[in-house]
């Protein structure tokens, strides 16, 4: 690269590339595919840029690209207008535009600081870094291991020290009042922030038991002391919490099911084949103890129970099992939700039953047992343009798609039953796109309880929209398919025009 001797006295990376020749552009989008160009009314107008440029290309060495374009020297004048670009309209006469894959992407509009112009680069999809929002000025960022262990051991006030990660929708929601509460509370408290979720950061995580997003932790003089656990909280509840902070007081646990009195037959692994056996006609309810369907269920199941102990003549038992504590027979049985109700006839299964709910359908039903009618296909298992997601895969499958709306449901859940044709609908209308997905999680699942609390789903249905795999924003549009098919065409028409707006005359 040479430099005009104006600039011969700065510190200029090599790794910048200067052009000025738009067949050099082209080639040079053709071979990168992740191009920040610095467009200048002056070499002069460049300094402080390029400058600062030359410490983030070294930083984003062998992952993206920086050139720079002087609009100011006659040649790349040329250039500059052929890509529609003047930086002579801007206060401080440069420009710095994206370009990925081949094509502009967008404007660079985030903090012009080292650290945010090299995350950007790095995820030129993701959001920006909490400290860039002006809100969050008082809250102090800290980015390495070698940062947090500087300020616990000079920090004399108490700390509270959020472990965050950026995709993380509980974190996001939390964010704002934790910066309020670091403004209102400076002076006498810290309040800090730390994105661990890089694999860099495992010790971390393990020295302060990081099992989820977020963890907050409570440090006094840089001792840490307990996790502070109430996520809903407002700026309020946290400065009233720093006032008398304690340990998370432990649940009183709750008295198993089994361990009650009840006339309902308990059952486990050790015994439930032989008590299946020993009795002809049995009802089993396969339940969880965090199953809220369950607890409703528990009174109407005890009362039928209740009133077949006390028939002479009765048609049945009803037992129980605790697929959590039995997983031999909840593997054996296959079962998947809860409460699944298992009808054994002479020590052979014979029907499942979902629609057996209340005291007098389960009486009613065992005075003439009969095959339920044949249940719907689940969601799941029908041909659809929907992607059905589970804890395992969920993030790696939404880094695929530049756009992905999930919809996070229970199959029982009537909302939920509503929206499913009309969201399906939509995914059918967008199956040919490939920057696009409609997906959805299964929260019944146990396998999906962690990634569901994860990204703040606290009601049926709730739809997140991701984008390359970040959590974007709650949809809370209409839930019919032209509220669906509608938000998806907005965010596709926003890239078409990006595209299309300077910048595709390459």
């Amino acid at each position: 690269m040479f430099l005009p001797p104006l600039l011969s006295s700065l510190k200029v990376s090599p790794l910048i590339e200067k052009i000025s020749d738009h067949k050099d552009f082209k080639k040079l989008l053709r071979t990168r595919n992740n191009v920040l160009v610095l467009y200048s009314k002056s070499a002069a107008a460049a300094d402080s840029s390029l400058r600062l440029l030359s410490s983030v290309a070294q930083e984003v060495k062998g992952r993206g690209t920086i050139s720079w374009i002087d609009c100011g020297d006659t040649e790349s004048r040329k250039l500059c207008k052929k890509m529609k670009v003047d930086p002579n309209s801007k206060e401080k006469g440069v420009e710095l535009l994206h370009y990925k894959d081949g094509a502009f992407h967008t404007e660079y509009n985030r903090a012009v600081t080292l650290k945010s112009m090299v995350a950007f680069l790095k995820d030129p999809e993701g959001a920006p870094l909490w400290e860039e929002d002006p809100e969050a000025k008082d809250v102090v960022h800290v980015d390495s291991e070698k940062e947090l262990r500087r300020l616990l051991k000079k920090e004399d006030k108490p700390l509270l020290m959020m472990f965050y990660a950026p995709w993380c929708g509980v974190c996001k929601r939390m964010m704002p009042s934790y910066q309020q509460a670091a403004t209102e509370l400076k002076g006498k408290y810290v309040l800090a922030g730390m994105n661990v979720y890089s694999a860099e950061f495992e010790r971390i995580k393990e020295e302060y038991n990081v099992r989820g997003y977020p963890t907050i932790c409570y440090f006094e003089k840089g001792k840490f002391l307990f996790h502070f656990e109430n996520y809903g909280a407002t700026a309020t509840d946290i400065a009233e919490w720093l006032k008398n902070p304690q340990a998370p007081q432990p649940q009183a646990p709750e008295t198993p099911w089994a361990d009650e009195e009840n006339v309902v037959y308990h059952l486990t692994d050790e015994d439930f084949d032989k008590f299946i056996k020993d009795h002809s006609s049995v009802l089993v309810m396969f339940h969880a103890p965090w199953c809220g369907h369950c607890k409703k269920m528990k009174p109407e199941y005890e009362k039928a129970a209740e009133f077949l102990h006390a028939t002479s003549d009765s048609p049945g038992v009803l037992a129980a099992v605790d697929a959590t504590v039995n997983k031999a027979l909840a593997e054996r049985y296959h079962i998947s939700g809860f409460p699944t109700l298992k009808y054994f006839k002479d020590g052979e299964e014979k029907y499942t039953l979902p629609h057996l709910r209340t005291k007098k359908k389960i009486i009613d039903w065992l005075l003439n047992p009969e095959a339920p009618p044949p249940p719907e296909p689940a969601w799941e298992e029908k041909q659809t343009s929907v992607i059905h997601l589970a804890g395992e895969d969920f993030r790696e499958s939404l880094k695929k798609k530049k756009h992905t709306l999930v919809m996070f449901y229970a199959p029982w859940c009537p909302h939920c039953k509503n929206a499913i044709p009309h969201f399906t609908t939509a995914a059918e209308v967008f199956k040919e796109d490939r920057k696009i997905a409609y997906a959805a999680v299964d929260c019944a699942k146990e396998q999906n309880h962690d990634l569901c609390k994860q990204e703040g789903v606290d009601g049926y249905p709730t739809f997140n929209y991701y984008n390359y795999g970040k959590f974007v924003e709650k949809y809370t549009g209409e839930r019919g398919e032209s509220g669906f098919i509608t938000f998806m065409r907005t965010l596709r028409e926003k890239d078409h025009e990006r595209v299309g707006k300077k910048k595709d005359e390459l």
